[in-house]
């Protein structure tokens, strides 16, 4: 059986108010790591803002979806541009990557070598209720998927239309 299809797509909730998704990507670990902590690679699948690589350390992530390839239309509400303060929690280089998530709890990052691939497992704990869980659970998978087909060499999926279809799939998934 292939890695890949072993991995199941949809995040899952662990525990109360954590939710952990998995992804086998491929490439090299050092290539992925690129992709979580250089701003100009990460504002490709994610959002932009430059990290010094220390604990402690403050940044800003800016989101701007438009600017995705194949973004697609926005959604009513949603606005053009989005900035959170954060500050990275965790750090083992190339392994593994904490940061604070806004109000919105705290993400870790691990990345492990698969053959010739690499398993990014992100876990983002302490989400404040279901609402929220549901958007950033979509949006952890669609920005994941805009990952995948980056590190594919791939177009990815249309974001917009993705994001708004997994946020009413995951309302179906996650328990009230």
């Amino acid at each position: 059986m292939n890695q890949a299809v072993a991995i199941e797509a949809y995040g899952e909730v662990i525990e109360p108010n954590t939710l952990r998704i998995k992804r086998l990507l491929p490439g090299s670990i050092d290539r992925v790591w690129a992709y979580l902590t250089e701003s100009d690679l990460r504002r490709k699948w994610l959002a932009s803002g430059v990290m010094e690589m220390r604990v402690g350390a403050p940044f800003e992530l800016v989101w701007r979806n438009e600017e995705l390839e194949n973004a697609g239309q926005r959604p009513e509400g949603s606005d053009e541009e989005h900035r959170m303060g954060s500050r990275i929690t965790e750090l083992d280089p190339p392994h593994r990557l904490g940061f604070e998530f806004g109000s919105s709890g705290d993400v870790t990052i691990e990345l492990e070598e698969r053959g010739d691939g690499v398993l990014l497992t992100l876990t983002h704990r302490r989400l404040p209720g279901r609402d929220i869980m549901l958007k950033v659970a979509a949006g952890w998978h669609a920005h994941l998927d805009v990952l995948a087909a980056k590190a594919a060499g791939e177009a990815p999926p249309p974001f917009w239309a993705n994001w708004t279809e997994l946020r009413d799939q995951y309302a179906r998934r996650i328990p009230a």
